[in-house]
């Protein structure tokens, strides 16, 4: 029976997984919907931040309740939410209002993991436990790599994009019965945590409710949502940030010390990793922030770049993407073999180094996409970030104490979340001043005093400098991420004990 529970846990954490990234690809079909132009692309990233940032603001907090009030109704909780949160989703035709959705879909399904982890702590003994949890990274990193290529294939399956959601009522209807069937329900008794206490002269064991860390989670969210807010900018035209950016990334970067000080010396933590040598555990969490903005500032704007500077739709361009996609898992089997016979500080340090490489073949692809070799930058670049997940985990689990690999293993996906969520706002943030500032001479061409021959010529005109524009957009990003991997290997230097 734990073993339709693990797959049953495992199901619901890769629907959640695939839904972080399944509007990789439909991004600029949601864009038209809502009617943001290709011009003003910027006010479409919240569609992907809001998911990121439900997502990671719910783990600890709902993690925790689940001790409080069982594993089996916070699930069923969650996998309610994400249904409601894909419903509003998919009858959205407003640019909030899909925000909202998503944001919703990312509380419910952020909380999903931790939940299924502390789920496997409850059935599994300390020796059996690494498999299985192996077993649910696999199903968060698959969903990854699924991701853009399910939406895609769901896109031009039913020909609209809001498929990808409407899809998800009956699938979350099919999990919550596979829950039901096999995650026990109740709250499981830990002796551990159990008191003496008499009543009627008796001796009785009780076991007191756990306790929640309800600040250190608020601080952690309020933390990140300001760093969000701060780097969004409607209007980059002028500058990076927006009038408010500073002042709230300021205060972002306040409160997120406030967070560090409350779980020093709080009892009850968020991620309670006391007793782990900190050093090399907040080196290899790094290297992990660095990999996670990699990962999502190439699923989108490769993603972007094929539908745009190429002209394919949304399928075809995420087969583009696919020879990314297909390159990390691979190399991630061959970095746990190299870790085992290298060790795993230099097989992170040279996975960040190839990933470098292959961001810098980015930046140099031509403006004619459609005549020039692109496989080999993705390949070269997925397979360095492919080569560092396994060592980065494997890494994590040795610097702390085996009951609390569960915890461990959770904050190297928190971080890579993180990573994703800062790194495509902070990133993109500077991508899109760019093409605004490349453009701010351009007008767009009206048919009005012109023949049609003329205005013909005009458009097509204005359309190559629009492409020209988006070109150096995207590869100076690449730029940016390479640089950013460089950070990486600075980073997994530190990861050596000594």
């Amino acid at each position: 029976m734990r073993r339709l529970a693990l797959a049953a846990g495992g199901a619901v954490v890769l629907l959640a997984a695939l839904d972080a990234y399944v509007v990789v690809t439909v991004l600029l079909d949601i864009a038209n919907t809502v009617g943001v132009p290709v011009n003003r692309l910027e006010r479409i990233t919240p569609v992907v931040t809001g998911f990121l940032l439900g997502y990671i603001a719910a783990m600890p907090l709902l993690g925790q309740l689940s001790d409080r009030y069982g594993r089996r109704p916070l699930i069923h909780a969650c996998l309610a939410a994400f249904a409601i949160g894909s419903l509003i989703t998919a009858l959205s035709t407003g640019l909030w209002t899909v925000v909202a959705g998503r944001a919703l879909q990312g509380i419910a399904g952020g909380a999903l993991l931790p939940i299924t982890m502390a789920l496997i702590g409850d059935l599994w003994q300390e020796r059996e436990r690494p498999v299985a949890l192996g077993a649910v990274g696999a199903a968060q990193e698959l969903g990854s790599a699924l991701g853009p290529l399910y939406g895609g294939f769901l896109a031009l399956a039913f020909g609209s994009w809001q498929a990808i959601f409407w899809i998800n009522l009956p699938l979350v209807a099919l999990a919550a019965i596979a829950v039901q069937l096999t995650v026990p329900g109740g709250v499981r008794p830990s002796p551990a945590l159990a008191t003496t206490s008499t009543a009627h002269g008796k001796d009785v064991r009780v076991r007191p409710a756990p306790k929640i860390d309800l600040t250190g989670g608020l601080l952690l969210a309020t933390c990140l949502a300001l760093l969000v807010v701060g780097l969004y900018n409607p209007d980059p035209a002028k500058a990076v940030l927006p009038p408010w950016g500073l002042p709230l990334i300021a205060a972002g970067l306040a409160v997120a010390g406030a967070f560090v000080w409350w779980e020093i010396r709080s009892p009850v933590r968020v991620l309670d990793l006391s007793g782990t040598r900190k050093g090399p555990l907040l080196a290899t969490l790094g290297v992990s922030f660095t990999t996670g903005a990699a990962l999502l500032v190439t699923m989108v704007f490769v993603q972007l770049a094929a539908q745009t500077l190429l002209g394919l739709p949304p399928l075809e361009a995420s087969l583009v993407l696919a020879r990314f996609l297909i390159a990390l898992p691979v190399a991630a089997l061959l970095g746990g073999w190299l870790a085992r016979r290298a060790g795993e500080w230099p097989v992170t340090v040279a996975g960040m180094l190839l990933a470098a490489v292959g961001y810098v073949l980015m930046y140099q692809w031509p403006l004619d996409l459609k005549n020039h070799p692109i496989d080999i930058a993705l390949i070269v670049a997925g397979a360095g970030l492919g080569l560092v997940i396994a060592p980065v985990s494997s890494a994590v689990l040795r610097t702390t104490p085996a009951e609390q690999h569960g915890v461990a293993s959770a904050a190297v996906v928190v971080a890579r979340m993180m990573g994703m969520l800062i790194g495509v706002a902070a990133v993109s943030s500077w991508g899109f001043y760019r093409f605004q500032s490349l453009t701010a001479d351009l007008d767009t061409p009206l048919p009005v005093g012109v023949d049609a021959i003329t205005y013909a010529r005009q458009m097509a005109e204005y359309a190559a400098k629009i492409n020209a524009a988006l070109h150096v957009e995207y590869t100076e990003m690449f730029l940016v991420t390479g640089v950013l991997c460089v950070l990486g290997v600075v980073l997994a230097i530190f990861m050596r004990e000594r």
